[in-house]
């Protein structure tokens, strides 16, 4: 197959998410009632699309997201490599002033291209590109595999978008996200290039918005 189709989404909202708490890789939260109607307004949406499978990160509400193709009976893999970035000492936390200082710090280290500096105790921009890419290059490799729904997380989709593009990582923040976005990007084995189709969808959840 010379054309994969990648449909990646960034879960449903969170507890953790609504109140500002950060997750990462750590916390590893249920869907709230928000984020499963936005997981079914996705599905409802896109149901008709022919997933061939669907990959998602090892933390539930991955899953949860996906859950109604799931039940649909579409394969799915959980792989580690499409997990969040870790946040360290952070994960679990409400930002304070003091925090906000340390993500603000963070932030501008890594747009000025300083990417390969870590969140303390916790992962850098390059250390998940360093897991990202096994991942990736095992769903390529499945060449009767398309389309594909890749469900993962805010940061770690910055960072995926990135690299798959050809873009610096210090200029990851360009790509917007929100809960249940929706990016569409087309591999070409031929030459390996990604191209974007769609960026930062979320037309799907119109009817939720106001839930």
């Amino acid at each position: 197959m010379a054309r994969k189709d990648i449909y990646i989404i960034r879960h449903g909202e969170t507890d953790y998410n609504r109140r500002g708490i950060v997750q990462g890789s750590g916390v590893d939260a249920d869907l709230n009632d928000m984020g499963r109607a936005q997981a079914m307004a996705f599905f409802q949406a896109y149901q008709h699309v022919p997933f061939a499978k669907i990959y998602t990160s090892t933390l539930i509400r991955t899953y949860q997201t996906v859950e109604p193709f799931i039940e649909l009976g579409i394969a799915y893999e959980k792989l580690s490599g499409l997990n969040e970035i870790s946040w360290g000492i952070m994960e679990g936390k409400i930002p304070n002033t003091l925090d906000d200082d340390y993500y603000r710090n963070l932030i501008e280290n890594w747009s000025a291209g300083n990417t390969a500096l870590p969140t303390e105790q916790g992962e850098s921009p390059e250390q998940v590109v360093a897991r990202q890419r096994p991942a990736i290059d095992y769903i390529l490799a499945q060449a009767d595999e398309s389309p594909v729904l890749v469900a993962m997380h805010g940061r770690a989709m910055r960072i995926l978008l990135s690299w798959l593009l050809d873009k610096p990582l210090a200029r990851m923040d360009e790509f917007e996200h929100s809960n249940l976005c929706l990016y569409k990007l087309t591999h070409q084995s031929e030459t390996g290039l990604f191209t974007l189709d769609v960026a930062n969808d979320t037309a799907h959840l119109l009817a939720v918005n106001s839930f």
